[in-house]
């Protein structure tokens, strides 16, 4: 073998091993919700121009640029978990030409999804609309800034889908799993055990709806096992680089099967 062509095969071999560690071996770990990988979308099922649609808070917000209203743009997609997913799905797909939306926005509840829902979510006519929302509902209830419970973030929820479901009758649903991660800045143990709440209504719903479930908690739990808790998340809740990447490889893997 030529020193060039033995250079070549080592570093295609140390990027294939990174590349797999992480997410290949938390997902393994993860045979407990090998169920919740069965349910995958058929990328074939996807017709021309078919709508994706990433929706909820700050974690999928990614400091996305609200002003740009056009699909697959990158500012509008953000710089977090939204944005790697899509840029997966346009190199993957070329041929789909799938219009790919972000709408989350920082800070939001249930609530105030479903205040903008009819122009962020309904107008837009999504196939696959994914949601991950529910740490602000909990959080600003924990910090004394909002009076709401895990009855009020289930029972908003629940219309929210209900009403998506009336108007999109089918359009495939994914739920997001709300995530908090001890030991970093902003998650401590006063958080734990009502956050699982939290947690498991967003799974229950998940059931009722018959929509894909990522259980995000869980995997960062596992990635923390890895590598330190704040490698994958700052404060607990927003990922860093890595955690928006694992995010994106795992949400790909649960919904496409990639």
């Amino acid at each position: 073998m030529k020193s060039s062509d033995r250079r070549n095969f080592l570093k295609n071999a140390i990027i294939g091993t990174v590349g797999l560690t992480a997410t290949t071996s938390i997902l393994a770990a993860n045979e407990s919700e090998i169920d919740f990988l069965s349910p995958k979308i058929s990328i074939n099922s996807l017709k021309n121009s078919n709508v994706i649609l990433f929706q909820g808070d700050s974690i999928t917000d990614a400091g996305r640029n609200r002003e740009a209203k056009d699909p697959n743009i990158q500012n509008a997609l953000g710089g977090g978990y939204a944005f790697l997913a899509a840029a997966e799905l346009l190199n993957t797909f070329p041929t789909k030409n799938l219009k790919i939306f972000n709408k989350g926005i920082s800070g939001n509840k249930v609530y105030q999804l479903s205040d903008r829902w009819q122009t962020d979510c309904l107008d837009l006519y999504p196939s696959v609309l994914s949601i991950l929302i529910g740490v602000n509902d909990y959080w600003h209830k924990h910090n004394g800034n909002y009076d709401g419970t895990v009855e009020i973030y289930e029972k908003d929820l629940r219309a929210l889908l209900k009403r998506t479901k009336d108007a999109l009758p089918e359009v495939k649903l994914v739920i997001c799993e709300p995530f908090a991660v001890l030991g970093c800045k902003a998650v401590d143990g006063t958080w734990f055990p009502e956050f699982d709440s939290y947690r498991a209504s967003a799974r229950k719903l998940s059931g009722e709806f018959d929509a894909i479930f990522i259980p995000y908690h869980d995997i960062f739990i596992k990635a923390s096992k890895i590598a330190p808790p704040t490698y994958w998340t700052g404060d607990g809740v927003h990922p860093s680089v890595a955690g928006a990447k694992l995010m994106a490889e795992v949400w790909m893997k649960y919904v496409f099967g990639k």
